[in-house]
């Protein structure tokens, strides 16, 4: 299946012109002009990449990525004539994977396109909310700062960043980070979970990010 890009965009020439060449190199489209509508069709339709102009009417670029990444790791890159280092540096802190300065080449942002996905592919990474998941090394970051995880720790965390704001049971936990079926209590996962919100707390202890649910379980979701 062709991978899709979400367009967003309210320049409706340029909007035609970058969807022409995506098409041509193979990717699925579709475009949104209103910033208000960005996030609910991201939550509904969970495309592979966003390409995000900075200024939009109804909602500000920068204000939309910062809320897509409470919620999703799609890979972002920002759109913008702003060409001041201030403004790249800080749509890049609010989560954005890359940002091309108009006037661009659409050429130029297709072979971005393709090395951002390429690049995530190859870190085979889950980042959500300045949290960084390489499953590949079972390296886990927060706010650029590495946190010290074991095995079943890293496996527990990338299950529920994965899907923010899912709740999970305890049995579905063990039966997800523990396939060879041995026998663990719910306090063992309770522990891990205790664990894992101690190491997170000592980077950032103004944000929680995984919540016990009465009587369900558990989930992750920054606030």
């Amino acid at each position: 299946m062709a991978e899709h890009i979400l367009i967003v965009e309210d320049e409706l020439k340029l909007v035609d012109i970058l969807r022409g060449y995506l098409h041509m190199a193979g990717f699925e489209t579709s475009s949104l002009c209103d910033g208000t509508e960005v996030v609910p069709w991201v939550k509904y339709n969970e495309p592979d990449l966003i390409l995000l102009d900075v200024v939009l009417p109804g909602r500000d670029g920068l204000d939309i990525c910062k809320e897509i990444r409470i919620f999703s790791p799609v890979p972002i890159i920002m759109m913008s004539a702003r060409i001041d280092e201030i403004d790249r540096l800080l749509g890049l802190e609010l989560g954005a994977d890359d940002y091309v300065c108009k006037p661009f080449s659409p050429r130029e942002v297709v072979a971005r396109v393709k090395a951002v996905l390429r690049r995530m592919g190859d870190e085979q990474a889950t980042r959500i909310a300045g949290l960084t998941l390489d499953e590949s090394r079972y390296r886990a970051t927060l706010a650029e700062r590495e946190l010290d995880l074991t095995a079943v720790e890293f496996k527990l965390l990338q299950l529920l960043a994965t899907k923010p704001g899912r709740i999970y049971s305890r049995q579905q936990l063990m039966e997800k980070i523990y396939p060879d079926r041995r026998v663990v209590s719910n306090r063992t996962i309770d522990s891990h979970i205790k664990k894992l919100r101690k190491k997170m707390a000592n980077v950032k202890p103004e944000q929680e990010f995984i919540h016990s649910v009465y009587g369900a379980g558990y989930k992750f979701e920054v606030a």
